[in-house]
């Protein structure tokens, strides 16, 4: 309902009271007219005339009117300012709920926002501390690993060198067990100790000139350590034994791939037995091996060089028996790149180092490599009988006249007693020796160290 509204239902119910108050007023002068006209015995003529009464009448109307339109007018505007203090007094208390409202709901939006910041800062913090023990974990298990991986090292050495001190007891007798009983028969260091020496180093398969020379690098290094002792004579022997053995430079087996490694040797060397345990070797220490059967000539060759395949895991590249060498070597060349392989193993036919045909045969299956396969890196291992002594030092000098050679495979040294032919084929002819056999076992072929081969003769 508006003002106006109001003041319409006022003004009518003033209008209303004001009517009614005149008939009031109306009845109550008839009752006073009607008395007195009673009381009057005799009638009086009226002192007005009509019209002067009707005009008193009209004027006190008028002021009555006048009074009441005055009363109802300040009537009508305090009611006007209570209803406009009502409603004033409403839209305050409505803007304050609105107020209070709109104040609630920040503050819950604001608390909300830092509910969900909150959270989400323990989110970032909960996946931060995730990563962190995910990472310490895998920290942790990768040095539990490499510990691991140490110790299985360790213990392979171990065994490796145990192998190695066994396989080499027969030279360690010849060498060893005679210069520990020389050294005990002398206090102080003479010439006649340095002759005796001399006997037992070459007896020991380690030849003349060899011999010569260790003897004299010993005299210098007893001198120059001031040591006249006997009992000091094998620790600086040993060392110089090791200085003998230990090539200039790196002797690995696949210093860069891909490598081809081309086995060459006499038959009956152990060659396609040694490729098969290389081809483990190599595998094991992480590389993609290939072989390839390019000993066409020998009965059983082939076959004998898939069952090594098979038992090692590698696949073989092979022709019919008698086939051409050099199309065996083509085809491996050709697989080797086409599978990306570490190192392509190539066995050949066992040679005798002065058959000159079988010479020509080797030197075209190089210049197929170089051909097919230039840019791998060359390795030619010459397999060695170490049961033959000072002959595998005389085949060695051969086939490094006719091939380039560059490491020697020594197997069986494990039967023999002139292990020291080693410091010669070393020391004489400047080929590294990269492995050494020292029994039957897949893994008894390892690579050569040249101060665990002294240390096993020497023990």
């Amino acid at each position: 309902m508006g003002l106006f509204d109001i003041f319409k239902r006022k003004k009518e119910e003033k209008q209303a009271e004001l009517e009614q108050l005149e008939e009031q007023v109306l009845e109550e002068s008839s009752e006073e007219e009607s008395g007195l006209v009673e009381d009057v015995v005799e009638p009086v003529e009226p002192v007005f005339e009509q019209p002067v009464l009707e005009s008193y009448v009209e004027e006190e109307e008028e002021d009555d009117e006048d009074e009441f339109q005055f009363v109802t007018e300040y009537e009508l505007e305090e009611e006007y300012m209570e209803e406009l203090n009502a409603k004033r007094a409403q839209e305050l208390a409505e803007q304050a709920e609105a107020e209070r409202l709109a104040r609630e709901k920040e503050l819950a939006e604001q608390a909300e926002a830092e509910r969900i910041a909150r959270e989400e800062a323990e989110k970032v913090e909960a996946e931060r501390a995730e990563a962190e023990r995910l990472a310490r974990e895998e920290a942790e298990q990768a040095e539990a690993e490499r510990l691991a991986q140490e110790e299985a090292e360790k213990e392979q050495k171990k065994g490796f060198f145990g192998r190695l001190i066994s396989g080499l007891s027969k030279t360690r007798n010849n060498i060893t067990d005679r210069i520990d009983r020389l050294l005990n028969d002398y206090g102080k260091i003479d010439d006649e100790l340095f002759e005796e020496l001399e006997e037992i180093l070459i007896t020991a398969d380690i030849g003349m000139d060899t011999t010569m020379e260790l003897i004299d690098d010993l005299r210098n290094q007893l001198i120059e350590r001031k040591i006249s002792e006997a009992s000091g004579v094998k620790a600086v022997l040993k060392e110089i034994m090791t200085l003998y053995l230990t090539p200039e430079y790196e002797v690995s087996l696949v210093p860069k791939k891909p490598t081809v490694i081309l086995v060459i040797g006499v038959n009956g060397a152990g060659k396609t037995t040694s490729i098969g345990k290389i081809a483990n070797l190599l595998k094991n220490e992480g590389n993609s091996v290939l072989l390839a059967a390019a000993d066409t000539f020998r009965a059983a060759a082939i076959d004998q060089l898939k069952i090594w395949g098979d038992r090692v895991a590698v696949d073989v590249i092979a022709h019919s028996e008698g086939s051409d060498p050099s199309a065996v070597v083509y085809d491996a060349c050709q697989a080797a790149k086409a599978r990306k392989i570490d190192a392509l193993i190539i066995d050949t036919a066992g040679r005798l180092h002065n058959k000159v045909n079988l010479m020509k045969e080797l030197n075209k299956i190089f210049r197929t490599i170089e051909r097919e396969f230039g840019d791998a890196h060359l390795e030619v291992l010459l397999v060695l009988d170490a049961t033959t002594g000072q002959n595998a030092v005389q085949q060695a000098k051969l086939f490094k006249e006719s091939a380039p050679l560059t490491g020697l495979v020594l197997t069986k040294l494990d039967g023999t007693a002139k292990g020291g032919f080693v410091f010669a084929i070393r020391h004489l002819l400047d080929i590294p020796v990269k492995l050494i056999g020292v029994g039957e076992k897949i893994e008894d072929l390892q690579h050569f160290n040249p101060e665990d081969f002294a240390n096993a003769i020497m023990e």
